[in-house]
């Protein structure tokens, strides 16, 4: 069709004004979008166009207009050697002008021919929380990202900045003016030093500066063992000049001095185990597990949510201190940030004790549907909508303002349905219904050990990867922060855990999981080879 279209759009397409996710990947036909699909599909929040023929011009026209609720954008490995103007690029809209996509929150421009970025992209998309941009031919960061005649304070929520895999020569001492930078990847490029003003960032916890030849190699070395808090604060001390950085490594070495001499005198014991603790995971593949767990995938979730990512995870200890808490508060920041509140991708984690397998994800009319809510009783689910819809309400009246929280803020992503969502278990009983909750049969207690995770989604299954990627890596840090903050330092913490904090030299475990058709054809396998690689340089996989 996008051939015999003349290598756009099928016009057919844009004769749905209630569109608000589409996706047209790997179509090499595809060069250009055509005119108006911004004004055809003023709904659409995410927009997946990867892998395709896309030129700036090709996308300026389809781009030309605002598109107010747009929040995912995807044009990686579409060979693009400038942005279209819609996204600030040369010949971009007036500096007063109103933002093109006020909403936008993930913009992917991976994997094409970029030198530069435009100076008008701030202006274009001034909420972005996150911005993918490796393997280019960046030669400059934050380069043109930051114009010296934009807002004052662009970007204010931009927290993920990817530019691994380019040119990059020039890492620029404004890159502190992003205030709410917390993962920074600049691997693979040309850098020879590193800005002090790195330090400056109020934010950074996540940084990745391996693959460059840098001439501090004392430096170097701690890039390479991904030691951000370590570089930040060398960065601080001056790293290689004279004065504070001697101050520095004078710290260094006292702190070496006192590390012996506790082990000296028997009370370093615990030091020695926290250098062994690192962020490992063993992933077991099927073909080693006596017993490998398979979700069956009926065909009705094509049409309702189509995509669907699980594993195991063994040896989590949520028993310590408030470790449970902070699992928990890590899953709703996820389906706030990177599931963009749960609109693109939502999480469901159970108790692998309490998951009575085989598995199926099927669809349900709402009035046969039947779940056990967290902390509610059985309900139809067209019964709990209803009921989330009368406390939504209510919450609305007893606060006086329109945003409403917890559950209450997603019934409308099912609006339309005539089928729901389910994962049910070998006794018919629903464990998951996506995105709204998980049943209270499976929940999550301080005495869970092992874990099957759950990741949802209508958009793409690179989505639901990379969630579960970003998951696994959370669950891990919370495991090694409950040590280091020593949490329930009592003996239940060494007796109880089988491996994470218990016993610091086994990695968590991570067991594949088969997801299949009713046929017994394999749909997906994760985590596969190619897996966990975008947290690969906060995390050893050990396959």
């Amino acid at each position: 069709r996008v051939a015999a279209g003349g290598g756009r759009l099928p016009e057919a397409l844009l004769a749905l004004p209630l569109l608000q996710s589409l996706e047209l990947s790997g179509c090499a036909a595809l060069r250009e979008l055509g005119p108006g699909v911004a004004a055809a599909l003023p709904a659409l929040h995410t927009l997946v166009l990867s892998r395709n023929a896309l030129g700036p011009a090709g996308l300026g026209a389809g781009l030309g207009g605002p598109l107010p609720a747009l929040r995912l954008l995807d044009l990686s490995g579409n060979g693009l050697e400038a942005l279209p103007a819609a996204l600030g690029g040369t010949g971009g809209g007036a500096e007063d002008a109103a933002p093109a996509f006020p909403q936008l929150r993930s913009l992917n421009l991976s994997a094409n021919r970029l030198r530069e970025l435009g100076p008008g992209l701030c202006r274009a998309a001034p909420q972005l929380q996150e911005l993918l941009l490796s393997g280019n031919r960046l030669r400059a960061l934050p380069g043109g990202l930051l114009p010296p005649e934009g807002p004052p304070a662009p970007f204010p929520l931009l927290s993920r900045l990817d530019a691994a895999d380019n040119e990059v020569a020039e890492l620029g001492a404004d890159i502190a003016a992003l205030p709410a930078l917390k993962s920074l990847d600049v691997a693979n490029n040309q850098l020879r030093e590193l800005p002090a003003a790195l330090a400056d960032c109020p934010r950074l916890k996540e940084a990745n500066f391996r693959g460059n030849q840098l001439r501090d190699k004392r430096l170097e070395k701690m890039v390479n063992g991904c030691q951000t808090k370590a570089i930040l604060e060398y960065l601080r001390a001056g790293g290689r000049g004279k004065g504070k950085a001697e101050s520095g490594r004078e710290d260094v070495r006292k702190k070496k001095r006192e590390k012996q001499q506790k082990k000296d005198s028997g009370d370093g014991e615990q030091d020695e185990v926290e250098e062994a603790s690192k962020l490992l995971v063993k992933v077991l593949h099927v073909s080693e597990n006596p017993v490998p767990l398979v979700v069956k995938v009926s065909p009705g979730v094509k049409d309702v949510r189509a995509f669907i990512v699980c594993c195991v995870l063994k040896g989590v200890n949520l028993k310590p201190g408030n470790a449970l808490k902070r699992f928990l508060t890590m899953q709703t920041k996820l389906h706030e940030d990177i599931c963009e509140k749960r609109t693109v991708a939502t999480i469901a984690t159970h108790d692998l004790q309490l998951v009575k397998a085989p598995l199926t994800y099927d669809v349900q009319p709402p009035d046969e549907l039947k779940i056990t809510p967290l902390g509610r009783k059985e309900i139809k689910a067209k019964d709990l909508l209803r009921q989330l819809q009368l406390e939504a309400e209510e919450q609305r009246k007893q606060k006086k303002r329109q945003n409403v929280s917890g559950l209450h803020r997603y019934l409308q992503l099912l609006d339309g349905k005539d089928n729901y969502p389910c994962l049910v278990d070998a006794e018919g009983a629903v464990i998951s219904f996506p995105p709204i909750t998980n049943s209270e049969k499976t929940k999550i207690r301080k005495e869970t050990r092992d874990l099957f995770l759950e990741v949802t989604s209508d958009t793409s299954l690179q989505i639901c990867k990379d969630v579960m990627d970003t998951l696994i890596l959370k669950i891990a840090e919370l495991n090694r922060s409950a040590l280091e903050n020593k949490e329930g330092s009592g003996s239940d913490v060494e007796s109880d855990a089988p491996c994470g904090l218990g016993n610091l030299n086994l990695p968590l475990v991570v067991e594949q999981v088969r997801v299949v058709d009713t046929d017994g054809n394999l749909k997906v396998l994760y985590p596969s080879k190619t897996d966990l690689a975008t947290v690969s340089s906060l995390l050893t996989v050990i396959r």
